[in-house]
């Protein structure tokens, strides 16, 4: 307990020196803020003459001319001649003479020229860029994707009835040869075809050298045309013809090389013609489909060089020509379908991967400014040019085609002037409620309703 009373009054000493240190804290600041507010509560004779902003039209401040009407802080087109409040009891603003001296002729409708000290600009962080001569057209970037060449597809039928007896190519995405066996297949049609086949052979020895071996040959002639429109090979008709035996079943072979893509046909299944048992697809070369937006689709021609890719092959293009342009746009996306014709040997690219396409037009030379610079209304393209002393005049410009953060001035501006790039949207906003402050500085009136400022009260009075 003896050694506990020291500590708990070294506890309450630091206490009240740490409560005192707070008072006398308080203290100097309360004095401070009467002393910076003397001026206010106590104005001297000069001061209490006219309080801030309630000069009447006509005086002015230093280096800003005089006041020419003042207007509504919520809406610069109700305007009054002398100092008011709004309903809401907001003081209305001064509007002097620098504030419109630049709006008496704007060069774009409902925008004027605004003047914006170099304080002001590095506050909002405004910058500016040249009209330069520079490189126009060239790339034309946009999305793509793999799909299959729809020229390099096959469809395999029969073209008789019959039922199949054994599969060779039984799944799909089975890689298939030209020449490999598909599947064998049993027809009676097909059967009685090579009895018949062998009959006219039969027949036209027979008529060898008599008056009949014309007729002979024609039968022959006719059964042979039937198999061969039937899809029989040749080696099978010579095999017939060397053997004389009748095969009970016709093997069918792939017409292409390339990748079953649909299969419906199952061992024991009886096929007819409308039924399509393989579809084999060529993918040794694929089809680049890239979506191209209507101001740029005029850049677009086929032939033109094209590279794609895809971020399975990080750093690897895949060389291709532009082949067809449909000649329809998409309603949804507002794009045209492009194709590009790409090499495929090694069978990379799969259809349905996802890429980026870049199509290389003519290079061209020709105005440019920094993508940034142009505000896009949908209606009109404006821009802001630095005239100097902190002067910014606003300019309807036509833009052609971009490339990269860069693009085309077709008309509005000339090599060597300078452009905003940044804090231009702050620059639009000045520039619209200075020339809605022109518009209405020829006529100011006061709103209906609006009620005076009260009169100050003489200096020394509360």
């Amino acid at each position: 307990m003896p050694n506990q009373i020291p500590s708990q009054n070294r506890t309450r000493s630091s206490s009240l020196r740490t409560a005192g240190l707070m008072l006398l804290a308080m203290a100097a600041g309360a004095g401070g803020v009467w002393l910076a507010l003397r001026p206010r509560l106590h104005p001297g004779p000069a001061q209490a003459a006219v309080p801030a902003g309630q000069a009447a039209a006509g005086s002015g401040a230093a280096g800003r001319g005089k006041i020419l009407f003042y207007r509504n802080p919520m809406n610069p087109a109700v305007t009054s001649p002398t100092f008011m409040k709004d309903e809401m009891g907001m003081d209305y603003i001064p509007v002097y003479e620098s504030d419109l001296k630049d709006e008496s002729g704007p060069a774009v409708k409902g925008l004027s020229t605004v003047r914006i000290d170099s304080e002001r600009q590095q506050l909002i962080g405004l910058t500016t860029a040249p009209v330069a001569e520079g490189q126009v057209g060239g790339e034309i970037r946009t999305t793509a994707r793999v799909a299959v060449d729809e020229t390099r597809i096959r469809h395999i039928h029969v073209k008789v009835d019959g039922y199949v007896e054994k599969l060779f190519v039984d799944f799909v995405g089975m890689p298939v040869a030209k020449g490999q066996a598909l599947f064998t297949y049993f027809s009676p049609d097909f059967m009685a075809a090579q009895q018949e086949y062998l009959l006219a052979l039969k027949t036209q020895k027979s008529l060898a050298g008599g008056a009949l071996q014309g007729s002979g040959a024609d039968l022959l002639e006719a059964s042979r045309r039937r198999m061969a429109l039937w899809d029989v090979p040749q080696s099978e008709v010579d095999q017939l013809e060397q053997t004389g035996e009748v095969p009970k079943s016709l093997t069918l072979y792939s017409p292409i090389s390339g990748v079953v893509t649909a299969k419906t046909a199952v061992e024991g299944m009886r096929l007819s013609p409308a039924d399509t048992p393989f579809e084999i697809t060529d993918l040794s070369r694929v089809w680049g489909v890239a979506d191209v937006y209507e101001p740029e689709i005029p850049r677009v021609k086929v032939g033109m060089p094209a590279d794609l890719t895809l971020g399975t092959f990080p750093g690897r293009a895949f060389p291709g020509r532009v082949a067809f342009i449909d000649p329809q746009v998409d309603p949804k996306s507002r794009t045209v379908k492009v194709r590009v014709e790409l090499a495929n040997p090694m069978g990379e690219l799969k259809p349905e991967m996802f890429g980026e396409m870049v199509l290389k037009s003519q290079v061209r030379k020709g105005l440019v400014i920094p993508v940034d610079a142009v505000l896009d209304s949908g209606a009109r393209k404006i821009v802001f040019v630095a005239l100097g002393d902190g002067r910014f005049e606003p300019r309807e410009v036509q833009v052609g085609s971009s490339l990269g953060e860069t693009v085309e001035v077709r008309s509005g501006l000339k090599k060597g002037e300078s452009v905003v790039t940044r804090a231009n949207f702050l620059v639009d906003s000045e520039s619209r409620l200075r020339a809605a402050l022109a518009q209405f500085s020829a006529n100011p009136a006061a709103p209906a309703g609006a009620q005076p400022a009260p009169a100050p009260a003489p200096a020394g009075k509360p």
